[in-house]
Formats: structure tokens, sequence, C-alpha cells
């Protein structure tokens, strides 16, 4: 039986067809840009949609009523935050015409400017590759130039309202509690690594994030981090079948000289690591990478896949920032 029709002789309801396209699932954004003068401007939209992967092309659909429509329409740049379940009140503050509305939420600039969140699902940065009028909107077409995601559960939206989705990692697709989460914590030019008790070196590893700046590692050693330093440098499996791997690259609060370690840790030279005595090939093909771009102070991330693997560069390290006006 067909869904039931709804016409008009004359025109199209808006109000009935808003509600028939709001039977649509789909994710929750938080779009972002910057105006003429610099400052950061954003909105909660769900109109986004990929286009390429060659180039790489998605776009968003931006109201001409909406409040940052100016900044979006004048701007070179924008970027998309996909939120996870956790963030319905992002969403509403961006959807909200406030003034402040950067004043609560964390977000760093990555390589073309445009606010990124750090709590977000997934995030693309972009260039405006073209604009397209349509009607009471304008298509903004970004090509991507950076990008970064996580294993968060998405944000739904459906007829009106939040929509939970249900197991949002199929088969094929490693959680991150299966995973094991090393961490390269530099400090003054060295980097920590623990000893496996076989003449070799691996990288040292916490069973959880970070809470409260310290991080807690395996063999009980608690560290104080520079959070701002903090980010998600590379996701990866090995070629012997073990648990799949998340390095997150992080700074240590601390003199190195100063810290309490247990006598498996030690802070190696970046310029001296013990490449010859890292068991795991791609553990050690990943800090020399590590080393080339500290040297450079240029970071990548680097996903894992089947065809060799991607690498999304993202510029120099910089603190997060939060700035006072929208």
């Amino acid at each position: 039986m067909l869904a039931q029709a709804v016409t008009t002789q004359n025109a199209v309801d808006p109000v009935a067809l808003r509600r028939a396209l709001g039977t649509f699932v789909t994710g929750v954004t938080v779009i972002t840009t910057h105006d003429a003068e610099g400052m950061p401007r954003g909105m909660t939209a769900n109109s986004f949609t990929s286009v390429s992967l060659d180039p790489p092309l998605l776009l968003v659909c931006v109201g001409r009523g909406a409040h940052s429509f100016a900044a979006f329409n004048a701007s070179s740049s924008f970027a998309v935050n996909l939120l996870h379940e956790g963030q319905t009140d992002v969403s509403n503050l961006f959807a909200s015409k406030a003034a402040n509305k950067f004043d609560t939420i964390s977000y760093d600039r990555v390589h073309t400017g445009s606010p990124i969140l750090t709590d977000c699902l997934s995030w693309f940065d972009c260039t405006v590759h073209r604009r397209v009028d349509a009607g009471d909107h304008v298509v903004l077409i970004g090509e991507v130039q950076a990008f970064g995601t996580s294993p968060s559960a998405p944000l739904g939206f459906c007829r009106g309202r939040y929509a939970n989705v249900k197991d949002p990692l199929p088969p094929g697709w490693l959680a991150s509690h299966g995973m094991i989460v090393g961490y390269l914590i530099e400090a003054d030019g060295h980097l920590l690594l623990r000893s496996d008790g076989k003449g070799g070196w691996v990288l040292p590893s916490a069973m959880r994030r970070i809470a409260d700046n310290e991080l807690k590692l395996e063999g009980g050693d608690a560290l104080t981090l520079v959070p701002d330093d903090t980010f998600l440098y590379s996701v990866f499996d090995v070629a012997d079948g073990d648990p799949g791997y998340l390095i997150y690259r992080a700074r240590l609060a601390q003199d190195p000289g100063s810290a309490a370690l247990s006598a498996g840790l030690k802070f190696f030279p970046l310029d001296q690591l013990p490449y010859d005595h890292i068991p795991t090939r791609e553990i050690s093909a990943m800090l020399r990478r590590y080393a080339r771009e500290s040297a450079s102070k240029r970071f990548g991330i680097y996903m894992d896949s089947n065809d060799g693997g991607r690498l999304a560069m993202v510029g120099e390290a910089q603190p997060w920032a939060s700035s006072p006006q929208s």
C-alpha cells in the first residue's frame, strides 16, 4: 500500500512537505566558518551529503534566512562537524541565534582556518569548490582538505526530533574497546617508551582515555599531560593478527627528569629512537614518521585501509582554542 498522498490543486503545502522530508533519517552536523573579521561562525544543519571521492567533495545547504548566512556565502572555506550521540546540547546551541556560541565550545583551526570542534564524531575541513543557488538555500560544495573521525555513535534526527542509532559499527569495523590504546608521550624532544621485558621497546599503553589531565598507564604509572596537545595520531592493524592500535600524541606537563617512572619506562631523544629494537614493524614505521613530523612540527592522522592507508595532514599542532564571539 502506498503511503498517504498529500497534494493540493495550487501548490505544495510547505508544512506537509517539511514533515514528509523529515521522515528521512539523517545525521546532525554543525557547519562552521569565519566572517570577514575572522570571527568564528556556526550553525546546525542536517542537509549534508557526500558528493565525490575523486576529487573529495561534499555538500551542505545553508538557508538564506540563517543568522550566519552572510558569513558562509562570503567565505572561501568551511568545516562540517558531525555530532555524536552525546551532543544534543551542542546541536541545540548552534541551532539557536545566540551570539556567544563558541564561548563554551572547544575548537581548533586545522587547515583552512574554519573552526573544528574538538569533540565530535567526524570533521571535514573544506575549501569552497562551488556555490549553487537553490531556492531559499545556497548549496556549498566543498573540497575536503583534511578530516578526522572516531568510533563514537552518531547523533540521528528524524521527524523533527533526535533519534538513536543502533549498532553504529558494522561487522569489519573495530570498536575502540577492542584495540590497544598507545601513547606517544613527548617531553623536551624526548619520547617515552616501555621495555617489553625481552630486550625490545614498545609504546606505553593505557586502558582508558585521560581523566582530569592524568593518564594512568598499564603498570600503574600516572602521568600528567598537557590536554591541549593530546590528539589522535594513528589508527591501524598489524599483519600478525594482533588487535588494532589507536595511537594518541601527547606532551608531558612536567619536566621528564622530575617524573617518577617505573624501571621499565625510559625517555629517548627523538633522533635516537631504538628502531632496531621495536618488535612490531608497523610501530617502528609509525615512530619514524612521528620523528620526521616532530622535526617539522607538521603532524598527520594515519588511518589504515586495504589499499595502503590514508594520511590526512593537519598542519602544525596548535592548542585547542575558545573565542568570545559567535
